[in-house]
């Protein structure tokens, strides 16, 4: 669904009027759509192929052979303003005489995600180490909406268009496979993964909201856990990095990003689990392929929250409860808001580390 508004005016000689110039009009709609995706999130269409705080406390421990089956709830709602809605005054060189462009725009997204991960992890080592492979599919809604002013001016006049953009969208999002290796030396994990993008969900390059990205993508990365199971001391951090292809529709490729997640936590008893999470993400290369106005925009931002986990029986199975929110800050070049996860995962009979007896 969407709902579009806009009114154009020119003002010359102290009188606003109505003017409906091809040329201005067709500017105007063009440069904003680009800066509405180059101001939501730096990455193409306000969406980063990495989903901050995918990991957590017990990220690297190893996992019980079998099969292992996750669903999360992922919510988040996210403002932008301040510097994401600042004003920016750009040039456009090849025109005569110049024209500049002045943009103003007030963001506002809210999405709800369920995502599925079926997981295998096999019993013979690979390289000394636990071999697990998964993939994770999602279904979801997304409600974007934007308000916005343009001013474009010459030298002899100025043309102002405000505007109302809602859009939103039920459907699927991308396939995500994963392949991690994890080594045990006791109280000392490690890990190493690889995952990527496989671009079959809901996307198109002309609407706000969307659940899938339009591109390829591959990730890597590492990650450590401490932990004492005597003690019931947890300390985890995983760290990666983000190579992204290019948008075949729009011949946009988003910018390389590192991010690191980390949560910490003390088991009260062999079942419940207490403690904080966090992450950090940082867009270290521009964007490239877009308007040339428009700059790489490279984004940042950190977070932090509290979380809570529990172990419990499911049949002969075993039964995990984590919710877990992040409140962000320190951001640069995208909105800001919050996030909630609730995830439950179901494995064969066995806790992290042998936490429970």
């Amino acid at each position: 669904m969407r709902r579009r508004n806009w009114v154009t005016k020119c003002h010359r000689g102290g009188r606003d009027y109505l003017w409906k110039p091809t040329f201005v009009v067709s500017a105007l709609s063009l440069i904003l759509n680009c800066l509405i995706a180059t101001e939501s999130r730096a990455d193409e269409d306000g969406v980063s192929f990495w989903l901050n705080g995918s990991f957590g406390s017990l990220s690297a421990t190893p996992l019980t052979p079998g099969w292992t089956f996750a669903t999360i709830y992922y919510h988040t709602s996210v403002t932008g303003s301040g510097n994401v809605a600042a004003s920016r005054e750009l040039t456009i060189g090849n025109l005569n005489p110049a024209v500049k462009i002045g943009l103003n725009v007030n963001l506002e997204a809210d999405a709800d995600l369920v995502l599925l991960n079926p997981c295998y992890v096999f019993t013979p080592p690979v390289l000394g180490g636990q071999l697990a492979m998964g993939i994770t599919g999602l279904v979801g809604h997304n409600d974007t909406s934007l308000d916005g002013t343009l001013t474009l001016s010459t030298r002899r006049r100025v043309f102002t268009r405000h505007g109302t953009l809602d859009s939103t969208l039920t459907g699927v999002g991308d396939l995500f496979p994963l392949v991690s290796l994890r080594w045990n030396s006791g109280v000392h994990n490690v890990m190493t993964y690889m995952t990527g993008a496989i671009p079959v969900g809901d996307y198109s390059h002309t609407r706000l909201a969307n659940l899938g990205i339009g591109h390829g993508a591959i990730d890597g990365g590492v990650g450590y856990t401490y932990l004492d199971p005597k003690k019931g001391h947890e300390l985890s951090a995983v760290a990666g990095m983000t190579y992204n292809f290019e948008n075949p529709d729009t011949g946009y490729r988003s910018g390389a990003d590192f991010h690191l997640d980390w949560g910490a936590s003390q088991f009260l008893s062999e079942h419940l689990q207490v403690g904080a999470v966090g992450y950090f993400y940082d867009q270290v290369s521009g964007d490239t392929g877009g308007n040339p106005t428009l700059g790489n925009f490279k984004s940042r931002v950190a977070a932090v929250g509290p979380q809570i986990g529990y172990l419990f029986p499911v049949g002969k199975w075993q039964g995990y409860m984590n919710v877990k929110s992040y409140w962000e800050f320190g951001v640069q070049n995208r909105p800001e808001g919050w996030n909630l996860w609730v995830v439950f995962s179901i494995s064969p009979p066995a806790t992290p580390a042998g936490l429970a007896k």
